[in-house]
């Protein structure tokens, strides 16, 4: 884990990286909403899990925790879930039918402390209104990005990530050729069904969130990307199709990097 920073009023980011092994480094993100009925958008990699709970503590206090929001089930984004649900009784998770099915494979969540929510819905929390959407690129069939209509910050999940040689807090910090070099990578590594689909279809949910106009993109796997330069990534994104598919001559396994990650060897 690094120090966490803010990315907005009330935005609280808690950011860790994950090695890459020829690449450099992926962000792992999850995100803190203190206003209102304060909100957590995943919960980190098991590797982070005590230095995770530690940085989220010291800034709310678990009692006062009301929404934990999944974006998918891939343990890079619940790492820490079990352990916030038993420290902050009063939070329930915000998640998609399938990702809480697969979740449920590891560790049970009561039902009465989780919420469903598709592509398309819309949930009032408090004073904020959260959009749910399919993000243009994914690897778990229950992903969802979240609009946050109260303040225009878009949590994209993976989508719209990169890999990158140092981790940055924003945008701004890194020249765009190094940006969207390892944004091509890995929006190709997680959805490499890209190469196959039909790019005016794909196009779609790209234009989509394009037209609820961010005021900020915050994507799990990227650094913080504000007003102007959000349409950089959202062009950059309806390109991902037409690109070859990645890579040629080698794999890039996300997972398997993760497991050497968190081996006792590593």
């Amino acid at each position: 884990m690094k120090p966490s920073y803010t990315a907005g009023p009330d935005i609280h980011v808690l950011p860790s990286a994950l090695p890459v092994p020829g690449l450099g480094h992926q962000p792992v993100h999850a995100f803190l909403l203190r206003a209102g009925q304060p909100l957590l958008v995943d919960t980190g990699m098991p590797v982070d899990r005590e230095d995770f709970l530690d940085s989220l503590w010291s800034l709310i206090d678990p009692a006062d925790l009301r929404w934990i929001v999944v974006t998918h089930d891939d343990r890079d984004h619940t790492g820490a879930l079990a352990r916030v649900l038993e420290a902050a009784p009063r939070a329930k998770v915000l998640a998609n039918a399938i990702s809480l099915t697969r979740m449920s494979e590891e560790f049970d969540i009561p039902r009465e402390r989780s919420v469903t929510a598709n592509p398309g819905s819309r949930v009032k929390i408090g004073d904020r209104e959260l959009g749910f959407h399919r993000p243009p690129t994914f690897d778990s069939p229950g992903t969802l990005a979240v609009f946050d209509h109260s303040d225009g910050t878009l949590y994209s999940s993976d989508s719209f990530g990169t890999v990158v040689e140092e981790i940055t807090q924003e945008f701004t910090d890194l020249s765009e050729e190094e940006f969207f070099r390892g944004f091509d990578v890995l929006n190709r590594a997680i959805a490499p069904w890209t190469a196959l689909v039909d790019e005016a279809r794909f196009v779609r949910p790209v234009r989509e969130l394009a037209a609820l106009r961010p005021a900020r993109l915050l994507s799990a796997h990227g650094p913080t990307v504000r007003e102007d330069a959000v349409p950089l990534l959202f062009d950059a994104m309806a390109r991902i199709p037409a690109l070859p598919a990645w890579l040629p001559d080698a794999d890039l396994d996300l997972e398997a990097a993760l497991d050497a990650h968190e081996s006792p060897a590593a």
